[in-house]
Parts: C-alpha cells; sequence; structure tokens
C-alpha cells in the first residue's frame, strides 16, 4: 500500500466540471441581461461568488503590477496571477459570453411577450435564493446585521423605482460611464446593471449593439466595465476579509428589496400597476422559480457531499 500518493487527475471529473462551469456562467450571462437579476445573485446561489470575487481581485492587482514596469513588480504580478482560478474563470467567461449573446436574442422576446409571468418566475428565484447569503454568513445575525440589512434593502427599492429613461443613443464618454456603473451594480447580489442601463436610457442601445456586433459600441462599453469592476473589486475582497457577516446581511438585503423590481404587472415605464383578478398564471410561475433554486440548492449539497466523502 503506497502513503502520500498524490491522488490523479480523472479526464472525465475534469471535463464534467469543465461544463458545469459554462453553464454556471450560462446562467450568469443570461441573468446579467436580464433586467430586474443580478449575476451576482446566481453567482451566489450556485456558491462561486467569493471565489470570482478574490481571483478578480489578483488579477486587477497583478495588471497594476505590470503596469510599473520593474522587474521585482512583474515577479509578484507572476504571483498574483498563479493564485487565479482559471480552471474556474475561463469555462465561466466562456458561458458568460455564450449566455449574454443568447440571452439578447432569444430571451429578451420571451420577456416581451410574457413579462408578468418572466417577473413572478424571478421574484421566486430570488426570494429561495436569500438562504445562500444568510447562510455564508453564519447566521445569526445582531442588530448591526439587521441594519445593514434593512439599510441595503431601502436602497435597493429606491434604485428600482428610478423611473425608466427614454432610450438613447450617446457619446462614448456616456457608453463608458454606464457601462462602469452597470457592472459594479451587477456584480453586487440583487442590484441589476440591467435595470440601471434601463434608467440611463442605456439598455437597448447596448442591446442593439450586442445584436448587430457594433464592436465600436462594444468595446468602448467592454472597456468601461473593466475599469469600473477592477476598481470596485478590491473593496469587495476588502468587505469580505474585514467585515465578512456585516457584508453577506447587506447583500442578503439587496436582494430582498430587488424583488420591489419584479412586481410582475407594470407598465412600459415601469410603474406598478394592480394585479388581476386571475392571476394564478403568475402564482405558478413564482413558484416553479422558487423550485428551481431549491433544488439547484439541494443538488449543490449532494454533490459536496459525494465530493468530500470520495
Amino acid at each position: 500500500m503506497m502513503l502520500n500518493s498524490k491522488p490523479k487527475l480523472n479526464p472525465l471529473k475534469s471535463l464534467i466540471q469543465f461544463i458545469l462551469d459554462v453553464a454556471r456562467g450560462i446562467l450568469m450571462g443570461v441573468a446579467e441581461v436580464l433586467p430586474g437579476i443580478s449575476g451576482g445573485t446566481v453567482a451566489l446561489i450556485i456558491g462561486i461568488y467569493e471565489r470570482i470575487v478574490f481571483s478578480a481581485s489578483e488579477a486587477v492587482k497583478g495588471f497594476v503590477l505590470l503596469l510599473s514596469f520593474s522587474k521585482p513588480k512583474w515577479k509578484q504580478a507572476r504571483k498574483r496571477f498563479a493564485s487565479i482560478e482559471w480552471p474556474l474563470l475561463v469555462p465561466l467567461l466562456m458561458g458568460m459570453i455564450i449566455g449574454i449573446f443568447a440571452s439578447a436574442a432569444a430571451v429578451l422576446p420571451l420577456m416581451e411577450s410574457y413579462p408578468s409571468l418572466s417577473f413572478a418566475a424571478f421574484a421566486g428565484l430570488i426570494l429561495a435564493s436569500l438562504a445562500v447569503p444568510i447562510s455564508l454568513s453564519g447566521g445569526k445575525w445582531g442588530v448591526k446585521e439587521f441594519l445593514f440589512f434593512g439599510l441595503a434593502a431601502v436602497i435597493t427599492v429606491g434604485l428600482s423605482s428610478i423611473p425608466r429613461g427614454q432610450e438613447n443613443e450617446s457619446s462614448f464618454w456616456f457608453i463608458f460611464i454606464s457601462a462602469a456603473l452597470a457592472v459594479c451594480a451587477l456584480s453586487l447580489p440583487g442590484v441589476s446593471g440591467s435595470n440601471l442601463l434601463i434608467a440611463l436610457g442605456m439598455f437597448a442601445p447596448t442591446l442593439a449593439a450586442v445584436n448587430s456586433l457594433d464592436w465600436g459600441f462594444l468595446g468602448v462599453f467592454i472597456l468601461g466595465a473593466i475599469v469600473g469592476f477592477g476598481s470596485f473589486v478590491g473593496v469587495l475582497e476588502w468587505l469580505f476579509e474585514n467585515h465578512r457577516k456585516k457584508t453577506l446581511a447587506a447583500m442578503t438585503g439587496l436582494m430582498t428589496g430587488s424583488v420591489a423590481a419584479l412586481w410582475p404587472w407594470q407598465d412600459e415605464t415601469g410603474v406598478n400597476l394592480a394585479a388581476p383578478i386571475v392571476f394564478w398564471p403568475e402564482l405558478l410561475a413564482f413558484a416553479i422559480g422558487f423550485s428551481v433554486v431549491v433544488i439547484l440548492m439541494l443538488v449543490e449539497k449532494l454533490l459536496v457531499r459525494r465530493t468530500r466523502i470520495a
């Protein structure tokens, strides 16, 4: 019997994990396009949010060190890049690109045809997923955690009540700033970057650029997103390292408050309307969305348990 032998890599398991991570990225990409739901929420639900934040932070720090044009700093940059979870991020980014382009072409028309059912399903999804940040925080919140939860929920409700701006074609500077703000929003669970783009009047132009492959627009948008996320990810990492429970409590509040933007019955400007007399289809859609998250969490727990046993 051999002791201290390194476990051999299983190619089949690696392939399955790669496919699962691509699928996770697709879900995040779809969520980032859909109004009222956040890619950060999906990342929290599937249990990879903190890993993404820390890897992204290492990447930003590495690029900053590269810009110093100093060999000692470049050695430090290599260490930063080596600590990044590339086996997670690469398939995740591939899936996100697929999800963004697919949802821009296919999912949004479904939302336009069945808006009340879509919003109801998203509301069920988010409410069920509240268990994720609560469990990650360790539970047993004190007064401070509940204060952060309440403040974050109120802020998100306020943001969701911003009237939708008129769609417009804007300068590259406005595209850049809109992208930087939107990517900071969508990196937070419960805060929809698409909702912010709608309020700025940049949602339809951005989708049109994706569908028509307007690389001039998309290039400026991507650059703004990189700068925005690169500036914000360090703050997220610091919050997790120094105020983990309060941060997760605030994220739970952001997710709870975001449900206000998902009232199934709205007019074209986003103003909530009264529910109709018959609304069982929306209730069914809500139950389906809620159940999907519950099933995903149960499957995640089962997979983690089996991995530990193995």
